[in-house]
């Protein structure tokens, strides 16, 4: 066990106040802590600690050796790896895709930018959940687009709930943006409450985007669903997703777009602007996950399912209320109990505890009691960081 040594504040009260206005640039700044301090933990970041499969980094290797690495791909995407995952979505979302219903994007990131744009003309109404990404928040901003929050409770564990959406969408909404599972919430549409959010989409000429990048990270009781695979729906849907999360991927950069041919081509124009195309060795890399062995994914499932229950267990043993998690790689923590906002606890854990966790009002400026926990570190790392906060805040150790 680490013996963290007193630290002086590396931070100013009226610092922290003036980064906390910024939710994206709050994190960063909390990351940028972190990296002059040392044996920090972070249970901040979103981006998977495994190790990319072997077969990923052999065909990548393999297309670099045999030079087709150095040609080009088209701006819309390798048409190979387009068909593979137009058979992925069949196969295994039931979304009725063709290879012409696909871009593939440098990432997500890349993806939700495009999209935003695409679809927003400046004024149009976006109905958004909160808390949220905030990333979508500045692609939102810089469309011209109207943001309106639909709010998710604690007591639904953050789950969107269809009389919300009803409730808010008026004759002004024009894209409903669904995230399942959540970031910052691990929270889930369950396929009930979907089916009436689509019901309600259709009815008020809803244009959806479903982000589905954490698709793969479900436990139970979640169940996850594609709403684009449900009837009358795939015509009104963008679809999310990559390859980041599901194969341990982030820093090869590949995502993708799912959708109605005609607005592929829109994108596929805004992309030739933006970054021209995707990285062609990358993009192999992403084929060779889509047609090569998925029997890892079960084990991958297995190691973030047990440092979830090491987490959440921890936590709830430590006093802290947490939201069910039932996706992706987090858990939502009201630390109400500390008697601290969560800004000046996270600061606090990293300060005095060396551990790196991201306040609730980086993902929405009213989640001041709030703090994301991922749990993308080993069970060991895990275990430390939980009696690092025990001692910054003089509670028995788990």
């Amino acid at each position: 066990m680490s013996n963290i040594p007193p630290s002086q504040p590396i931070l100013t009260a009226d610092q922290l106040r003036q980064a906390a206005a910024d939710e994206t640039r709050l994190r960063y700044l909390l990351m940028d802590l972190a990296n002059r301090l040392p044996d920090v933990i972070s249970l901040g970041q979103g981006d998977p600690d495994l190790d990319t499969p072997p077969h990923v980094i052999a065909a990548a290797q393999d297309a670099i050796r045999n030079g087709r690495a150095d040609i080009p791909a088209p701006p819309e995407g390798l048409p190979e790896l387009r068909e593979a995952i137009a058979c992925k979505l069949q196969r295994d979302n039931h979304i009725p895709a063709e290879a012409d219903n696909l871009l593939v994007t440098n990432g997500s990131q890349e993806a939700l930018y495009l999209v935003v744009q695409g679809l927003l003309d400046p004024g149009d109404e976006i109905l958004v959940p909160d808390p949220r990404y905030s990333g979508y928040d500045q692609a939102i901003q810089q469309a011209g687009g109207k943001v309106v929050f639909l709010p998710t409770m604690p007591e639904h564990d953050f789950e969107l709930q269809p009389q919300v959406v009803a409730e808010s969408a008026t004759a002004h909404a024009k894209v409903l943006l669904l995230i399942t599972p959540g970031n910052p919430t691990a929270s889930i549409i369950s396929p009930t409450n979907l089916r009436a959010i689509a019901n309600i989409a259709r009815e008020r000429g809803l244009i959806v985007i479903s982000d589905e990048i954490y698709e793969k990270h479900i436990y139970p009781p979640g169940e996850h669903l594609s709403i684009a695979s449900l009837s009358g729906m795939f015509e009104r849907t963008v679809t999310i997703n990559g390859f980041s999360k599901s194969y341990a991927m982030t820093g090869w950069r590949v995502g993708y777009v799912a959708a109605p041919s005609e607005f592929i081509r829109v994108l596929t124009t805004l992309k030739r602007s933006v970054s021209r195309r995707t990285t062609t060795v990358s993009q192999y890399a992403a084929l060779a996950a889509l047609n090569g062995p998925q029997d890892f994914l079960e084990g991958y499932h297995a190691i973030y399912s047990r440092r979830r229950a090491i987490l959440l267990n921890g936590l709830r043993q430590l006093g802290f209320y947490c939201a069910e998690p039932l996706g992706a790689f987090f858990i939502f923590v009201n630390a109400a109990a500390t008697g601290m906002p969560a800004l000046e606890l996270c600061y606090r854990l990293l300060n005095e505890g060396h551990v790196l966790i991201f306040p609730g009002d980086s993902f929405g400026e009213k989640w001041t009691d709030w703090l994301r926990v991922s749990y993308l570190q080993d069970e060991s790392a895990l275990q430390e960081a939980l009696a690092r906060i025990a001692r910054v805040l003089k509670r028995k150790e788990v």
